[in-house]
Order: structure tokens, then sequence, then C-alpha cells
């Protein structure tokens, strides 16, 4: 049933489209350090919209012509404007080797057990219930993801500050080795 899942995906690193560009929702597969950048915009999903790590607003979207990307710009407009910063959505499109999802038409048959661990699993990581002492039980096939931030937008308050502790980090290094060669 659930093929992929992004958890708690921050609205600041997700282009939204602007002008004839569309918009990205950027993943890379969590289990490998190194692996092809994925655009789940088209995801057919089960989501969740966060206040911060707080559930807010549960949703699905795929019955319709409508996907991922489009129905959280939607809510980006509505009256959960601004009440909202995270999002998480479990998948139904898995992932080829090609890097794009798999077809929408795809055979959907699952199993009692398995519709009921990934039902149960996702009601777990969106709602992170204290008395439940087990995370969410969608066995080995499911793909998680973590978010990538878009190309397309400018560098994030973080990553600026890396670039300028990096270069401060370099001067102090360069100012030590000058310092070195006048004591000599």
């Amino acid at each position: 049933m659930i093929q992929t899942i992004g958890l708690h995906w921050h609205t600041d690193d997700v282009f939204w489209g602007k002008g004839p560009k569309p918009g990205s929702l950027l993943g890379v597969l969590s289990s490998k350090k190194k692996s092809p950048q994925v655009d789940f915009r088209e995801q057919i999903a089960v989501y969740v919209l966060y206040a911060d790590f707080q559930p807010i607003y549960a949703g699905q979207v795929g019955s319709g012509e409508q996907r991922l990307l489009a129905r959280l710009k939607q809510h980006r407009d509505s009256d959960l404007r601004g009440r909202w910063n995270r999002f998480s959505w479990y998948g139904l499109r898995s992932v080829l080797k090609t890097g794009k999802l798999s077809n929408e038409n795809n055979a959907f048959h699952s199993l009692r057990s398995t519709v009921l661990n990934h039902v149960e699993g996702i009601l777990i990581d969106a709602m992170e219930p204290g008395q439940n002492l087990q995370s969410g039980r969608f066995g080995s096939g499911v793909e998680w993801y973590r978010q990538v931030r878009s190309p397309s937008l400018p560098p994030s308050n973080d990553q600026m500050l890396e670039v300028l502790y990096e270069a401060e980090q370099d001067r102090i290094k360069a100012a030590r080795g000058t310092a070195a060669k006048h004591k000599r």
C-alpha cells in the first residue's frame, strides 16, 4: 500500500513554482548517503500538516486529478495560510530506478494486515502519541525520503551562516599561518 514516506518536511525548503516554472517537492532516499533527487510533486498520498511538529490537518490527494504539490499549494492560500510550516506524506507511488514515480495506474492489491499496519503507522508517525512505545510497522519495502532544499530557492539562513562560518575559519587559519611565519 504505502510505498514512499516523507516525514516533517519544511515548507521553506519547497519551491512552490513561479510563472512557467513548476514547483517541486525534492527528496533523497534516507537509507543511502548518495541518492538521486526525486520530485514527489505528483505523488498520490495521505498527508498531514503541522504547526511546528503539532498536527493540525490531515488529508488525502489522488482520488481526482489533483496531486500532492498542488494540494499543498491550495493550503497555503486557504484559511490554513500561515498556520502550518511542516508536512508529512505517505505515498502510494513507488520510485522507479529512473528516479521517476511509478505509473499511478499500477494495480493496487494489499493484504488486510498490510493495510492495517500502514494505517496504524501513519497515525503513530503523524500524531506521535506518548503512550505508543513502538513506531509504525510499514515493512521493509517502504522507502523513506528526506527532504532536499530546492536549488530554485535562494540559500537558507542556515546555509548562509555555514558559508560565513567556514570563511571565518579559513581566515583564522590563514592568520595563524601568517603569525607563525613572523615568529620565525
